[in-house]
């Protein structure tokens, strides 16, 4: 066991040695800052509870989960209502697993996990981008007068690897001044996701990659299991072809976030989630 981690139910076909895995599934039960439907703190274990639903191969990419020796760590323990420390914890433990040569699917949990993350990955792979894939731009400032917030994640991200490394697809929900930072400051693509990335693959293959979904960038009908679901999304085969576009570069770090298993109908959300990382483990591992 990890120290921070409390192990539960694995994923399916995980292996217990953590030592002999490339790739390590940790949870990130947090969303202490959610601001419409809470609940994705429970988003790690619905995920693996599913995962045995599907099979151990993908016809996609001609892999089984057992030629991939990946290790599921469970879920980072972490404190009720302490928004700073329990990022300092996040942060600490992504350090960690970057430090071990890990490629860490973080499965969250609320999207603000996603800075402290991608903090400790800069610290450890120098000139960073990261693939932002939302139905939200997440670029305000400030929500509601607090600095850390899930609506704020990706302006902290910008801040942080400078916003020219920032690339952001599927983005349909947001503030005016959200859509005209992003506009002019980071890589930002209303709507689309498949088209800019086939041609930016060849341009990102050789840098490190970060890749951040939230769940809500597929439109509600097909993932109705979310904080703050926005209509006119992308069908669940777009965002796996995301996975499978991304074979061809380095990714060093990927997570899944904002699945709410409370109001998921029929664990359609969480299914989608499971084998997205699925494929994850088998394209990048």
């Amino acid at each position: 066991m990890l120290p921070g981690f409390v192990k539960n139910q694995g994923f399916m076909a995980s292996s217990d040695n953590y030592e002999a895995a490339r790739v390590v599934l940790a949870g990130i039960p947090f969303d202490a800052t959610t601001s419409f439907r809470p609940g994705a703190r429970w988003g790690p274990q619905a995920i693996r509870a599913v995962s045995e639903v599907l099979e151990e191969y993908s016809p996609y990419l001609k892999r089984e989960l057992g030629q991939v020796p990946f290790y599921d760590a469970g879920d980072l323990d972490l404190v009720p209502g302490r928004v700073e420390a329990n990022l300092e914890r996040m942060e600490t433990a992504a350090a960690a697993l970057f430090q071990d040569g890990k490629l860490p699917l973080f499965l969250g949990g609320e999207h603000l996990v996603s800075y402290p993350l991608i903090r400790a990955a800069r610290r450890h792979y120098p000139g960073l981008a990261v693939l932002h894939f939302d139905a939200h731009a997440d670029l305000r400032e400030e929500y509601l007068g607090e600095r850390l917030s899930h609506a704020t994640v990706m302006r902290l991200v910008a801040e942080e690897i400078g916003p020219g490394n920032l690339y952001q697809f599927g983005i349909r929900s947001g503030t005016w001044g959200e859509f005209a930072y992003g506009q002019e400051e980071t890589n930002f693509f209303m709507d689309v996701i498949t088209t800019p990335l086939e041609k930016l693959v060849p341009e990102l293959a050789s840098r490190p990659l970060y890749v951040s979904i939230d769940i809500d960038v597929v439109d509600p009908a097909f993932a109705p299991g979310t904080g703050t679901p926005e209509p006119g999304g992308c069908t669940p085969r777009e965002i796996l072809q995301v996975i499978y576009l991304l074979r061809q570069a380095r990714v060093v770090a990927f997570d899944l976030v904002e699945v709410c298993p409370a109001y998921d109908h029929g664990n359609i959300t969480a299914i989608l989630a499971s084998k997205i990382t699925r494929e994850a483990i088998l394209a990048w591992g």
